[in-house]
């Protein structure tokens, strides 16, 4: 036990598992030292409060404050959970943070709720001027009255500046203020109310929502101001990895960074998030809605500005155009083109991307920029169009707060150059990849493009970030290898520790079933289809339960939904994009003889839980590698170049992802001691003999190695026997086992 402190006291439970001590001793130890973490614990395992637990003791011992955050909504609502159960034990004050979006009452942009906040306390300061002086001059009258000339003198002072007050109030009362601010501001008790009913327990934003809304207080403003100095936060990831929210949210915990403890749960998923931070993106309705601006506009700064945008412009709709085989008139992003006609027909309303990449100059956007731009320079034009659009977005923000205008508009000029001027400055830097997306407008019809700078290294977010915070802990149940986690992410010698499941062995099997190995040109082969059509159907009928089966993608869940329907008298349900997930899974586990076929990449393959009998057996089919496009080969790229190797790239990028989304399948079932199940691997590039015939297609080695001394390599007519004697020897079925 650690000499630094009793953290067991924020234990909210009568005893730990063991592995569950052990992580929170060493993470004790860590965090006392200053030292990052990487954590991996099989799910079900504890690791909320394997981390939470000792930042918590470390945080107060050092005056400190622990941030939790995550991604995954799910785990948000086990957090306030946890959270709940420690302050029963412990005096903690917690809370709970959402974007201002999904607490606003009244439904507007964080721009407008800036300018409403802003002139709703002015107003309110005014008025309380106003009242003062109104309470003054009555004062100085009775007093003039009673015969002190001063008071008369003061008196004719003060009453012009009720004057001037009043009608300064008169013009500010025009203005769009917000009703719920108001109250948070002019009604004390009910703000101090909100404080200790907020600390008496741990409140979900849903409960401060509703709180504030029947008092008709700002919930999310009430939030900020009460947040000052609390031991958790409970938060998404978008508050750490944003640098502009991060920034505000510090201010708001009165903390700087050195005194944040941050636990980031589901941390394999940190790499995607902060690659989507780095990156900056802007839509061709930028573009046009800004030359639109700036031709209202009499400045003498729109002309160079316009110049600039609209050159830009221009060669964005040319270079999707030419993608398509033909070109475009300025301004005719949808129009049809008398080449390339399925090129154009197969851009639907999700964004695709068109390669404009060079090995040897810069991109094909930059370059029809560059061809087609005449004028004093770009870096003037750009300088004079950033300049004009501060200026606008000022006097927009005005027009707002004085009621000119119902909403507060965002100037599309600013956005436009600054964007352009990233994009020329930033465009050529290493790691930053510039990419061109298309989409169809489902009203319209129409296409229209989007440019974007792909931040391809993580590290370019979180590196700095880890630098700043006092230490910062990331937990998964897949973040091995961890030298690629460090490495990839900047973390500099962190404490590394990996448990595995904690559960009784004897409870579980995980086979590497050798069906034939699902390449993407092997998928349509109907033989290939009947070998795996039947090893599915054959492990449903062995389950006495429910069967979850997770493929590369929907297309393949459905395919064999439909093909393994007829071979089993189990309900099949299939897993679809756009159908509520949480829906189909409460369906799921209602019944007791279903299987459930899903995308790994979809909502179900992480973050949710199939406790007991939910589910049995849970089935990866194939190896779930993403779609490889240029944006994911930039990766892989950039990835060789920034740490030194040919292969670098496809393990970093490609195949170790791919295999942690394999592994956090796999955890979707036994979260608990007491449950039995069968985890299997369809798919005979991950058995170990896959090696040997395979050679760099095998993913066997990929795996951590506690995880591999589990598999047990088997040919599929054998599972079907596999499976019925390890279910039969745990009692499962409820009569005689089924016929093999």
């Amino acid at each position: 036990m650690s000499e630094t402190g009793d953290y067991t006291r924020f234990f909210p439970y009568a005893e730990p598992y063991d592995n569950q001590r052990e992580a929170m001793d060493r993470i004790h130890n860590s965090l006392v030292r200053g030292q990052d973490v990487l954590f991996e614990g099989a799910c079900g395992t504890g690791k909320t409060l394997s981390a939470l637990v000792p930042a918590l003791s470390v945080a107060r011992e050092q005056g400190k404050t622990v941030v939790i955050t995550t991604n995954v909504h799910q785990q948000m609502r086990q957090f306030v959970e946890e959270a709940r159960a420690i302050v029963r034990e412990e005096s903690i004050r917690a809370v709970v943070f959402k974007g201002k979006g999904s607490m606003c009452h009244i439904d507007v942009g964080y721009e407008e709720c800036q300018a409403l906040r802003d002139a709703t306390h002015d107003l309110v300061e005014i008025e309380r001027e106003y009242d003062e002086l109104e309470r003054r001059q009555r004062q100085l009258l009775e007093e003039s009255r009673d015969g002190d000339g001063s008071a008369a003198e003061a008196r004719a002072a003060v009453m012009d500046e009720l004057d001037r007050l009043e009608a300064e109030l008169e013009a500010q009362r025009e203005r769009n203020v917000c009703s719920y601010y108001r109250s948070n501001i002019t009604d004390s008790a009910a703000a101090d109310a909100f404080g200790r009913w907020l600390f008496d327990d741990v409140r979900s934003p849903e409960e401060i929502y509703e709180y504030a809304e029947e008092r008709g207080l700002c919930g999310y403003e009430l939030l900020k101001d009460a947040v000052e100095g609390v031991d958790l936060v409970v938060c998404n990831y978008h508050h750490l990895l944003d640098p502009g929210i991060r920034e505000a949210f510090f201010r708001w915990l009165g903390r700087d960074p050195e005194d944040v403890i941050a636990v980031f749960d589901e941390a394999h998923n940190l790499e995607d998030a902060a690659r989507e931070h780095a990156s900056r993106e802007c839509s061709e309705r930028t573009f046009a809605a800004a030359i639109d601006e700036l031709d209202d506009s009499d400045d003498p700064r729109a002309e160079p500005a316009r110049n600039v945008i609209e050159t830009f412009y221009d060669g964005l709709c040319e270079t999707y155009e030419e993608s398509f085989g033909g070109s475009a008139a300025h301004g005719a992003a949808g129009s049809a083109s008398s080449r390339g006609p399925r090129a154009r027909e197969r851009v639907d309303t999700h964004w695709r991307d068109v390669a404009i990449a060079n090995e040897d100059r810069r991109d094909d956007l930059t370059l029809a920029f560059l061809q087609s731009y005449t004028g004093q320079g770009i870096g003037d034009d750009l300088e004079a169009a950033i300049a004009l659009g501060r200026e606008l977005d000022a006097e927009y923000e005005e027009a707002y707060r004085n009621g000119e205008r119902e909403t507060r508009t965002e100037c599309q000029t600013l956005r436009a150059a600054t964007f352009v001027d990233a994009w020329m400055n930033e465009g050529v830097s290493a790691g930053v990849y510039p990419v061109l997306a298309v989409r169809r407008d489902e009203g319209t019809d129409e296409i229209y493009g989007r440019a974007e700078l792909y931040s391809c290294l993580p590290r370019r977010v979180t590196g700095d970030l880890f630098d700043e915070l006092s230490a910062t802990i990331l937990m998964s149940a897949t973040l091995q290898p961890f030298d690629v986690t460090g490495t990839v992410l900047g973390m500099d010698d962190p404490i590394t520790m990996a448990y595995g499941l904690d559960f009784p062995p004897e409870n579980r099997r995980t086979y590497a079933v050798e069906t034939p190995a699902l390449f993407a040109s092997d998928r349509d082969d109907p033989d290939v289809q009947d070998v795996v059509a039947t090893t599915i159907a054959n492990a449903v009928r062995m389950t006495p339960g429910n069967t979850l089966a997770f493929f590369p993608n929907y297309g393949e869940a459905a395919r064999y939904a439909e093909r393994v329907d007829p071979l089993v008298d189990s309900t099949v349900s299939l897993d679809e994009p756009g159908v509520s997930a949480e829906d189909l899974r409460r369906e799921f586990v209602d019944g007791d003889d279903g299987l459930l076929c899903t995308s790994l990449w979809g909502t179900l393959a992480e973050g949710v839980s199939f406790d007991g009998e939910d589910a049995r057996t849970v089935l990866v089919v194939g190896v779930p590698y993403p779609h490889l496009d240029d944006r994911a080969q930039a990766v892989q790229d950039a990835y060789d170049l920034a740490f030194d190797g040919t292969d670098t790239g496809w393990r970093y990028a490609v195949e170790i992802p791919t295999v942690r989304k394999t592994r956090q399948a796999l955890g979707r079932v036994l979260r608990s001691p007491s449950d039995v199940g069968v985890r299997a691997l369809l798919d005979r590039r991950y058995s170990k003999r896959a090696k040997s015939g395979l050679g760099t297609y095998s993913v066997n080695g990929t795996f951590p190695m506690g995880v591999r001394d589990e598999i047990i390599d088997i040919e599929p007519p054998k599972l079907t026997f596999a499976m019925r004697n390890f279910y039969a020897d745990h009692d499962a079925y409820d009569g005689d086992p089924p016929d093999p």
